[in-house]
């Protein structure tokens, strides 16, 4: 008899370990039982919360799921649309009247830049190739900077040139036309500056600093692994040597000489006989007409009056939306690696 009473009381009771299962997905409307002990209420209550944090993650992780795909999504749609950006801009339509064929040369010579060779190239080629233009312009006004970008336009202005003996090129110095944006001027048949503009600056220049004293006051130890004697010969933390800094005036003397020979070869007998012009001076328009850095004083207007041509056309591919951005994010990492070490053809 007792053990039946046991069972029953057992049976009925929804705390003890004989108890019906509880579904874990939901909870008895009905609750718990009123006559159960506190400490079982305590357990009933910390297993509804452990249930409704279970719920919680993965209800948290699922939305996360879908936050990351439909992000995916999106930047897919995104990224496939920008890919038309790009490219660079339609070339302008042709004009049924004379004009001169414009190409920008703006700002620093970078290959990530507003002046790569890229850009400008693709610029000169639609220049060169306009039905009715009279003259092709590289409308300059730059302080230089990468030899490498400086050579590549131009040699690619050369070569269209050869391409097209019949179209003259003018360079046009703004307010700076100074080391690798003179560089680039010399590729022309003839060059015009304002009598104020900033015009030669034909040398190279590596700047960079010592840091190895500070760090030693600092107690600061610097760490640098290479295989190579001369790998971290740049290093600013580390000490450069006598033959390390013979070499690296050596590089930059080569680089100088690449610039003076295209100088040379663009001006020929048009420049004075003065050393001074390769020594990395800079030279006001008025003062550059002297020594045969350029041929006369003027602007793109005195231009379009000397030739007879009232219009000019700016063929200059333009980047976009997410170009610039693109760019924009990509290129800092460079520019600073470029601004410590790299030689630069600027003033």
């Amino acid at each position: 008899m007792s053990d039946d009473k046991q069972e029953t009381s057992e049976s009925q009771d929804p705390w003890t370990s004989q108890a019906k299962p509880v579904d874990e997905t939901r909870q008895d409307k009905a609750g718990p039982n009123p006559d159960a002990p506190p400490e079982k209420w305590m357990q009933a209550w910390a297993k509804e919360v452990l249930l409704e944090q279970r719920r919680a993650r993965r209800g948290r992780f699922i939305g996360g799921i879908i936050r990351i795909l439909l992000t995916l999504v999106i930047l897919v749609v995104i990224f496939g649309s920008g890919r038309e950006l790009l490219s660079f801009s339609e070339a302008p339509a042709p004009s049924d009247t004379p004009h001169l064929a414009v190409v920008d040369i703006q700002g620093v010579l970078a290959s990530e830049g507003r002046a790569s060779a890229e850009r400008v190239l693709a610029g000169a080629q639609r220049a060169f190739q306009a039905p009715r233009a009279e003259a092709v312009v590289l409308k300059i006004n730059s302080p230089g900077g990468s030899p490498v970008q400086a050579g590549q336009i131009y040699e690619g202005i050369k070569s269209l040139r050869e391409q097209h003996p019949e179209m003259p090129i003018y360079a046009v110095i703004e307010d700076l036309g100074a080391s690798g944006g003179y560089y680039v001027a010399v590729a022309a048949d003839q060059i015009i500056a304002d009598q104020a503009s900033l015009v030669g600056s034909i040398g190279v220049i590596s700047g960079g600093f010592a840091f190895k004293e500070a760090m030693e006051r600092l107690g600061v130890e610097r760490r640098v692994f290479t295989s190579g004697d001369n790998k971290a010969f740049l290093d600013p933390f580390s000490d450069m040597d006598k033959e390390q800094r013979e070499f690296w005036q050596s590089v930059l003397d080569s680089i100088h000489q690449q610039f003076i020979d295209r100088v040379k070869e663009g001006r020929g007998d048009r420049l004075a006989e003065d050393p001074e012009i390769f020594s990395g001076l800079v030279w006001s328009g008025e003062m550059a007409v002297d020594l045969g850095l350029i041929d006369e004083l003027g602007s793109i207007y005195s231009l379009q009056a000397k030739l007879g041509v009232e219009q000019s056309i700016n063929y200059t591919p333009e980047p976009g939306p997410w170009e610039r951005l693109e760019r924009r994010l990509g290129a800092a990492f460079q520019a600073a690696l470029v601004e410590l070490m790299a030689p630069k053809l600027t003033p």
